[in-house]
């Protein structure tokens, strides 16, 4: 699938104004270029005063910088979002039966649907959660879903993230900074609210606590200030009304989690973790690790707490295991899947290994335990060098790696130094599983500021626009 043209958000092919963009065009149309950098000045001024930043790792390491807002929303029609959400939900729904299978009964192995060493010697796959019951057979209680636009207009599912989901801070700041700038506009446009995530996310770890408690203690836990997403951890548990904890905050008793207060231990029900199952237990996992509490998993494997999202369900969201989602669907659901995924070509496959060293020049490779943009070749963009130094470490390692075609990413007009150009952009919606599958109308939109970068990750140089779905 090799696509050339760029799906344009507000334009269709002959240039007229898309609809759903039609009052917004206009408005934009009349707004002098000065206001427009005046307001960006006002965003960037804001975001500082209020902390919202993004820690830098690599070679600026230790240092923290604004993740860059377009103040050009992104806007997506109701009946367009009507498909999106119900294909978010099946997907999301597959895969919390696709975890708990393969730690219960592994039926889908047993089928034959997905070769069972690519689950099971999966570096993701946790055997102390064989058998493992966890609060309402729900695993990935956050997740944050990747969709591209390409071709014609037809999304794709570009990744599923099921560990420690973030971006969601961003999607409400956002929103509350272009209802600042430019509140009028919401009085022309019936634009969906997203400001009652934190109200949706809240209620949703409440219902997922331990058989037999009514009224339970939640808290969110980081790995600390260090932490590239330590904004958002604060920010949500402040949003909540909950506890931000520190693994050194908590400890293990007879099976129960507590936290250290001024007024004695308290009894933790919910820890929504942002802490990678690799540092959440040193008695389990890694034994250097100082962010985790020793026990946790004991308590957890015994029903006295609940952690969020669980423990071993990374496995998931490999992206070894991402090409059978779509069996996945098939298998527990009995339907067609809603939302496609990107066609992949699996390089532990030797003809599909053969095919992607012919093709590295017009493939997207990338590692099946990447994230953050790195660890990857996007081919159109690399020089021959890089190229076949990449070749190399394809050949010794294959089974590290998958391979997709360059998409032609969807561009929206975007406010960058030179004006208004188009950028590409990808879009992560949040999608909560408790009583109920749910999620907000929108999500965070990422753009590729850089001039024909198809790299929209804040890590590499992105940055975030606001997501407006509108109302029927």
């Amino acid at each position: 699938m090799t696509i050339k043209n760029f799906y344009n958000e507000m334009t269709d092919e002959a240039g007229r104004v898309r609809p759903h963009y039609a009052s917004y065009a206009n408005w934009l149309s009349e707004m002098p270029t000065e206001r427009l950098s005046q307001k960006r000045a006002e965003a960037d001024a804001l975001f500082h005063r209020y902390g919202i930043t993004f820690a830098v790792y690599g070679e600026n390491a230790g240092t923290e910088r604004l993740i860059p807002f377009d103040i050009i929303p992104r806007i997506i029609p109701a009946e367009e979002w009507t498909i999106l959400a119900a294909g978010l939900r099946q997907r999301v729904k597959a895969l919390n039966m696709f975890i708990g299978d393969i730690y219960h009964d592994q039926n889908i192995l047993k089928a034959g649907h997905i070769p069972p060493e690519q689950v099971l010697n999966n570096a993701q796959y946790r055997k102390v959660m064989q058998g493992v019951d966890v609060a309402r057979d729900i695993y990935a209680h956050i997740a944050g879903v990747d969709l591209v636009r390409a071709g014609a207009g037809e999304y794709y599912v570009l990744e599923d993230n099921l560990r420690v989901p973030s971006g969601v801070s961003y999607m409400l700041e956002n929103r509350k900074m272009m209802m600042r700038l430019f509140p009028r506009l919401f009085s022309h446009y019936k634009v969906a609210p997203v400001d009652r995530y934190p109200d949706m996310l809240l209620n949703m770890l409440r219902s997922v606590a331990p058989t037999g408690v009514t009224d339970p203690t939640v808290v969110v836990m980081t790995p600390g200030a260090y932490n590239s997403a330590y904004f958002e951890h604060a920010f949500l548990a402040q949003q909540m009304g909950v506890e931000l904890v520190e693994g050194q905050d908590m400890f293990v008793k007879d099976d129960h989690v507590f936290m250290r207060t001024t007024q004695g231990p308290q009894r933790v029900d919910v820890i929504y973790r942002r802490v990678d199952d690799d540092f959440i237990d040193p008695t389990a996992f890694r034994p250097d690790s100082v962010l985790g509490v020793p026990g946790l998993l004991g308590a957890y494997q015994a029903g006295g707490v609940t952690v969020t999202n669980a423990i071993g369900g990374g496995v998931a969201d490999d992206k070894s295991i991402y090409p059978y989602v779509p069996e996945m669907i098939r298998f527990y659901l009995g339907e067609e899947p809603i939302l496609h995924n990107v066609p992949t070509s699996m390089c532990r496959k030797k003809e599909d290994l053969a095919y992607v060293l012919d093709h590295l020049s017009e493939l997207v490779v990338k590692e099946v335990h990447g994230s953050g943009g790195y660890g990857m070749l996007v081919g159109p963009a690399a020089s021959k060098d890089e190229i076949e130094a990449f070749r190399k470490v394809l050949v010794a390692h294959p089974e590290r790696y998958i391979a997709q075609p360059t998409l032609a990413l969807s561009n929206c007009p975007t406010f960058v130094e030179s004006g208004i150009a188009p950028r590409h952009i990808d879009l992560r919606p949040f999608v909560l599983s408790g009583e109920e599958i749910q999620l907000v109308p929108g999500g965070l939109t990422r753009v590729a500021l850089r001039e024909g970068s198809l790299v929209v990750n804040s890590s590499q140089g992105g940055g975030t626009k606001d997501t407006w779905v509108l109302e029927a």
